[in-house]
């Protein structure tokens, strides 16, 4: 989600807390739209990132040192003259505005004491950082947006700064019933859509939560409410902002499976059965959550060549497949074509010359049959062309039979690096795909160049008995865990019929609990193509009964003594340890 007011009350807050009365000592431009401010009160320096990049434009508290251009920018100088040991008396948050304004006292030229603000917008792509003097009018911004880019508003040195109010938005934290009954007043909206479109500050996933607090269908029409039922949701939003209001935050990030979905500055109740990690600081939860989003957006964008070579030669693979089936149902009436022929050769002696046809008792069936001739052959050149026409189809099914498991084997196959594509997290499990697929003839090796070094270790984890449990992150690893770093008292678990990953547990000759057996279940569903259902087959057996067919592709094993439990996918209870 995009900061929403709440969120950056919270970090007024912090800010407030950490930097009130901090003397500046350092201002820098490490990047076109980047400020690097060094601030020192009594408890110590602090280093305070400000960015107003239209695709994270963002706070940061405690981070590292960024090297600054050889000559600073116009901005920056002109900061440094005027704020350059300026002290900052507080950070303040006009409304649920997602704007912060550092108030900022220092000596003019004259030696008179000034106040100064620098206005940080928080908007997305309209994100700004803005100097201002005490009268509001603009001294100079990180960014200027003149008349022909924006209608709204200039924002241009001389003109006078104002926060745009689009739409007559409402301030929910000095609303009384009247100002709410009277915004929510289009009634084609739903109930979600008119509290996040019509109060400032109220994020979509925000308004789900008003929505969910006050018992409500989120997409219930506003004109399907009565005074008092709007009533109800004004009494329900109003308690939800005390805590805004007194500061009380309790900033945490929603994980969706391992990955994080969604951060909040106060609980939400509607996400309450997702897992949830908490934290002190909105800001660590900040950089937190979006270096996991980053990671993961970069690894996809670094997986779809990969996925590429994959999915064309699925795709390739599977309609050959398709093909093979429907000619390998072709030949299912071959035997028909062998009886035909020995029905000819036994009832021949019937026919006459010129006949079209032979109907005779077919002693297979005890049926009777009409068997269709060419009247131009005799009864022995019929029976031979019909054994002909059976020979063929059963050349072609004999054929299609290996064929055929061929081709499945290799879609089975591809399917599973698909899987291990879908698992992957970092860029070790990409080079390790990548060399999986470069032995299997997918991805040309490029001559001469190094093979790249890298270290991959399958995923550790912990039962709740103490028992360790490692899974394989592709066929590779698979192996590896299942015929090099598991000993044959060692379980062995996999998802019955799914490409998935591999999953040892190392039983120290013990007898396991149930409770870890079905641990180790749910994670060979989570890690399998079967992730999210609610049950999942899972085949598991002692390693010694897993044995690696001769000739098979990386990953695949065969095994006839096996027990099955079904499972769900949920391993938000098992204990993550570093990676094996």
């Amino acid at each position: 989600m995009a900061l929403d007011g709440i969120a950056v009350a919270a970090m007024v807050a912090e800010l407030n807390a950490a930097l009130e009365g901090g003397r500046i000592n350092k201002i820098a431009q490490p990047e076109k739209d980047e400020l690097l401010i060094n601030i020192k009160t009594k408890t110590g320096a602090n280093r305070l990132l400000i960015s107003a990049s239209p695709s994270l434009p963002l706070i940061f508290t405690e981070v590292e040192n960024k090297k600054s251009p050889m000559t600073a920018p116009g901005f920056c100088m002109l900061l440094r003259k005027h704020i350059g040991s300026g002290r900052l008396l507080k950070v303040t948050q006009p409304g649920l505005e997602r704007v912060i304004y550092f108030h900022i006292e220092h000596y003019d030229d004259l030696g008179d004491l000034k106040e100064k603000r620098l206005v940080v917008e928080l908007m997305g792509k309209h994100s700004n950082i803005i100097f201002i003097d005490e009268n509001d009018m603009i001294l100079d911004s990180i960014r200027h947006v003149s008349g022909n880019v924006s209608s709204v508003r200039e924002v241009l040195p001389g003109r006078t700064y104002f926060i745009p109010q689009l739409g007559g938005v409402v301030d929910p934290l000095t609303m009384d019933f009247p100002s709410f009954q009277a915004a929510l007043t289009q009634k084609g909206l739903d109930l979600k859509t008119a509290l996040f479109k019509n109060f400032m500050g109220i994020s979509p996933v925000v308004a789900e939560e008003l929505c969910f607090l006050s018992g409500f269908d989120s997409r219930i029409s506003i004109g399907d409410l009565d005074a008092d039922q709007l009533f109800h949701v004004f009494n329900q939003f109003t308690l939800f902002l005390e805590d805004v209001k007194n500061h009380n935050f309790s900033p945490r990030i929603y994980y969706e499976e391992d990955a994080p979905f969604d951060f909040a500055a106060l609980e939400l109740k509607h996400l309450q059965s997702m897992t949830f990690v908490p934290y002190e600081s909105i800001f660590t939860l900040l950089f937190d959550y979006y270096q996991k989003k980053n990671a993961r957006t970069r690894i996809k964008q670094k997986s779809v060549d990969l996925r590429h070579v994959i999915n064309t030669n699925l795709e390739r693979n599977v309609k050959k497949y398709k093909l093979q089936l429907r000619q390998l149902e072709d030949t299912k009436d071959r035997d028909k074509y062998k009886q035909y022929g020995e029905l000819i050769n036994a009832y021949g002696y019937e026919l006459k010359e010129g006949d079209k046809s032979l109907t005779a008792l077919n002693y297979y069936t005890g049926e009777e049959v009409t068997i269709k001739l060419d009247e131009t052959l005799s009864a022995s050149e019929n029976a031979q062309k019909y054994f002909a026409k059976y020979n063929k189809k059963k050349r072609t099914f004999e054929a299609l039979e290996a064929l055929i498991k061929e081709t499945k084997s290799e879609v089975d196959y591809l399917q599973s690096l698909s899987t291990a594509l879908d698992i992957a997290t970092g860029e070790e499990d990409l080079l390790q795909l990548k060399e999986e697929l470069q032995n299997g003839g997918y991805i040309k090796k490029r001559q001469g160049k190094k093979k790249e070094k890298y270290k991959n270790e399958p995923l550790h984890y912990l039962s709740s008995d103490g028992y360790h449990i490692y899974v394989g992150k592709n066929n590779l690893q698979n192996d590896y865990l299942t015929f090099s770093f598991a000993t044959g008292g060692d379980w062995w678990f996999h998802a019955k019929e799914a490409p998935g990953s591999h999953v040892i547990v190392k039983a120290n000759g013990e007898e396991m609990p149930d409770a870890t057996f079905e641990e180790a279940g749910r994670l060979a569903a989570y890690y399998s193509s079967k992730r999210g259902a609610d049950k999942v087959e899972i085949d598991y057996s002692l390693k010694k009964n897993i044995k690696k067919p001769a000739g098979g592709k990386p990953g695949f094993v065969i095994y006839h003594t096996n027990y099955s439990l079904i499972i769900d996918s949920d391993i938000s209870q098992i204990k993550r340890l570093e990676d094996a």
